[in-house]
C-alpha cells in the first residue's frame, strides 16, 4: 500500500479539526510573551565617534629633520596601523578593569563582591557583550556602549575613550622622554661648541687686529691710497718724506706698531671668514635646537591627546532594544508553527495506527 502523502492544502482541515488547540496555543504564547516583554528592561546605546591621530607628529622624534615641523602640528590618522592599535588597545582586559572599576559595575550588574573567578569573569563577560569597537568606512572609530541605564552608557562610553587615549599615549611616553633627552643633549653641544666658537672669534679679532672685514678693509684701503700719494708728494716737493715713509710701514706691516696693518688684516682674513661663518652656522643651529627642544617638551608635559574626539557620546533619547512588538509577534508565529506540526504529526500517528480506518 502506498503511503500517503500530505500537502499544505491538506492541513486546512486537520487545523480546523484541532482550531481550539491551535488558538489556545497561540493566545498563552502571546500573554507570555507580552508578559516577558514588558518585563525586559529598556536598553540604551550610546556612541562615541573619533580619529586616531598619528602619533609620530605628536613625538618629538625627528632629529635631524630640522626644516620639517616637528611635533607641532597633529596628523589625523586613517592608517590601517593607527586603527587596529585603537581598536586592540579598546578591547583589551586592563582598560575594561579600569573602567568597571571606576563605575563599580560589579553593582550594577548584581555579580557580588569583586575577587572571585565567578563574579569576576560575569561582570567581563557583560561588559564585553555591550561593549562594540569598529572601524567604519570613513576611517573613524565608533564605540558604543549598550546598558539599561542611558546616563551610565554614556559616561562608560566617554570614559572608554579616555581610557584608550591614556594607553595609547603611554605606548610612545617612553620613547619620547628618551627623545627628549637627545634633545636636551644636542642643545647643549651646540651651546658649548657656540660658546667656544665665539670665543675663538673674538680671539682672532685680537690677534689679528680685526673687528669688522667689510669696514675695516675700505679703511685700510683708503688710508694706504692717501698715504701713498702724500709720501709720493713730499718726495717731489722736498716735505716730511721720513715721516710718511713710517705711516706707510705702520699701515703695512704688522711689526711697526699699528694695531690695524694691511699685513695683520691679509693674514687674518681667511681666519676670520672661516670663524665668522662657523659662528653665525652654530647660532643658527643653537636657535633651532632650542626652539625644538622647548617644542619638545611642551609636547611631552602638555600630554598631547592622541585621538580626535568628533563626536562625544551623549545619552540617548530612545531606546534601543528590546523591539516588544517584534518580540510578540515572532512568539506568535512561532507557537503557531510549532502547533501545526505537531497537530500534523499526531495526526499522522493517528493515520498510520495499527487498526487504524483508511480510506478506500
Amino acid at each position: 500500500m502506498s503511503a500517503p502523502s500530505f500537502s499544505l492544502v491538506g492541513l486546512g482541515p486537520i487545523i480546523n479539526r484541532w482550531k481550539y488547540f491551535v488558538a489556545g496555543a497561540v493566545a498563552l504564547a502571546a500573554v507570555v510573551s507580552v508578559v516577558v516583554a514588558l518585563l525586559l528592561p529598556n536598553q540604551y546605546r550610546s556612541t562615541a565617534v573619533f580619529i586616531p591621530t598619528n602619533p609620530q607628529t605628536a613625538d618629538p622624534d625627528r632629529l635631524l629633520d630640522q626644516d620639517k615641523e616637528m611635533g607641532t602640528r597633529l596628523e589625523l590618522g586613517g592608517r590601517a596601523e593607527d586603527l587596529d592599535r585603537v581598536i586592540t588597545i579598546g578591547e583589551s582586559q586592563p582598560v575594561a578593569d579600569v573602567v568597571i572599576k571606576k563605575f563599580d559595575l560589579y553593582k550594577h550588574y548584581h555579580a557580588g563582591a569583586p575577587g572571585t573567578d565567578a563574579a569576576d569573569n560575569y561582570v567581563l563577560s557583560e561588559f564585553s557583550s555591550n561593549l562594540s569597537i569598529v572601524h567604519n568606512e570613513r576611517d573613524a572609530i565608533e564605540l558604543t556602549f549598550i546598558d539599561k541605564d542611558k546616563q551610565l552608557a554614556a559616561a562608560v562610553a566617554n570614559a572608554m575613550v579616555r581610557a584608550i587615549d591614556s594607553v595609547n599615549q603611554q605606548l610612545t611616553l617612553e620613547n619620547r622622554r628618551t627623545v627628549l633627552a637627545l634633545y636636551r643633549q644636542r642643545y647643549e653641544y651646540l651651546s658649548t661648541s657656540f660658546e667656544r666658537s665665539r670665543r675663538e672669534l673674538v680671539g682672532a679679532r685680537r690677534r689679528y687686529g680685526i673687528f669688522g672685514l667689510e669696514m675695516q678693509g675700505r679703511y685700510l684701503a683708503k688710508q694706504l691710497i692717501e698715504t701713498e700719494a702724500a709720501l709720493r708728494k713730499a718726495e717731489a716737493s722736498g716735505g716730511d718724506v721720513a715721516g710718511l715713509k713710517r705711516s706707510l710701514r705702520g699701515l703695512t706691516r704688522a711689526d711697526a706698531g699699528n694695531l690695524i696693518n694691511l699685513e695683520s688684516y691679509v693674514a687674518g682674513t681667511d681666519s676670520l671668514a672661516m670663524f665668522t661663518t662657523r659662528v653665525t652656522d652654530l647660532q643658527t643651529r643653537l636657535i633651532a635646537a632650542r626652539s625644538a627642544y622647548e617644542t619638545a617638551e611642551l609636547s611631552i608635559k602638555g600630554r598631547l591627546s592622541s585621538v580626535y574626539l568628533v563626536q562625544k557620546a551623549y545619552p540617548a533619547t530612545k531606546k534601543f532594544k528590546p523591539v516588544r512588538s517584534l518580540i510578540v509577534l515572532g512568539s506568535v508565529l512561532l507557537t503557531f508553527a510549532l502547533s501545526v506540526v505537531f497537530i500534523a504529526l499526531l495526526e499522522l500517528y493517528r493515520y498510520n495506527r495499527p487498526g487504524a480506518m483508511r480510506p478506500a
